[in-house]
């Protein structure tokens, strides 16, 4: 039995690239080529590469497992699957966007072409089903279902967060829904799925895949907040991008919503069709600060975080796969200074 060494994302490369890697060997050459670019495998040409991105929901995944009590090994079909549906999420999240950078260099469509970035994408949802229906565990179907489920609401996220670009009057609790729904979705099936996949609780189940929500709404609030302020060493994308895109993210509808003459001033720059221009984009990013946008996302951040911890505290869940996934969550949720 393997348990989770003190740095778990250290230990989700070490169980679940060679995974990856092996699921990606069904794909027809050209497609694994694809996938496996995006995924850092290999560069362009095919050469040798390092993998790339975080893997924190395989990560929850394996410790959702050993919270049952079982190997974290009987999470790794559950690890493999949730990684494989982010990544398809990510390969058509940058098309739908247009970002031409991920993890520091160019995405799959800016290389290769939108239609090779659609199908890369398909091919990881196909190659997810695949791996999880294998999975030597007689709860399978319980975990299929759950995955399916999470990728539904990934979905209707992912159009809420284009429909809102064409709205003028987005509220807050929508913005917070569309969080809830393309990020912690399925952050909260990877929380709770290796649990299933080990026939645990479903009171441990159920609480583990709320520890998730929580900590999904707080990721994306954070993420919200770097998409603004954060730089291009930290984010792998442009600086203001998400300003530059004029998408209608948290901090922003927060500032939009503020009734605030600083809220007032950035409505009447930002819900125009015309571009910015680099002096109005650093405008913008100030009165989304003045109108109490960022203020309100880092404190919603903490609180949702905080919500996350106080789920795991029980001693229901043993202590050290705890304070793994406590780590972390600080880690992921960015609130560990």
């Amino acid at each position: 039995m393997v348990t989770p060494t003190v740095d778990t994302l250290s230990y989700s490369c070490e169980l679940i690239q060679p995974s990856l890697r092996s699921a990606l060997e069904r794909l027809d050459p050209g497609v694994r080529h694809l996938c496996g670019y995006h995924l850092g495998f290999w560069d362009e040409r095919g050469e040798p590469d390092r993998p790339r991105g975080k893997g924190v929901r395989g990560v929850l995944a394996l410790l959702s497992a050993h919270a049952a009590g079982a190997p974290v090994e009987v999470g790794l079909s559950a690890a493999t699957a949730v990684e494989l549906v982010h990544n398809f999420s990510l390969l058509h999240d940058d098309l739908m966007d247009g970002d031409r950078t991920r993890r520091h260099r160019p995405t799959v469509w800016a290389v290769f072409g939108s239609g090779h970035a659609i199908l890369a994408g398909d091919a990881l949802l196909g190659l997810a089903d695949e791996v999880l229906a294998e999975a030597p565990s007689a709860t399978r179907s319980w975990a299929i279902r759950c995955l399916a489920a999470s990728t539904r609401r990934l979905i209707a996220g992912q159009l809420a967060d284009l429909a809102f670009e064409s709205r003028r009057d987005v509220t807050l609790s929508e913005c917070l829904q569309m969080a809830a729904d393309k990020t912690a979705a399925l952050l909260s099936c990877a929380a709770s799925i290796g649990a299933v996949l080990a026939d645990g609780p479903a009171d441990l189940a159920l609480k583990l895949a709320q520890f998730g929500e929580h900590l999904g709404v707080a990721y994306q609030l954070i993420d919200d907040v770097l998409g603004i302020w954060g730089s291009p060493e930290t984010t792998g994308k442009p600086v203001l991008s998400d300003l530059r895109a004029k998408k209608k993210s948290l901090p922003v509808v927060a500032a939009l919503t503020s009734s605030t003459a600083a809220g007032e001033r950035l409505a009447a720059l930002y819900l125009t069709d015309a571009q910015l221009t680099e002096a109005q984009l650093e405008e913008a990013a100030d009165l989304v600060e003045l109108a109490g946008g960022r203020a309100w996302a880092e404190s919603t951040a903490d609180a949702e975080l905080a919500s996350a911890l106080e789920l795991i505290g029980s001693d229901q869940i043993p202590s050290g796969v705890a304070e793994d996934l406590r780590r972390l969550a600080i880690r992921l949720s960015g609130r560990d200074h």
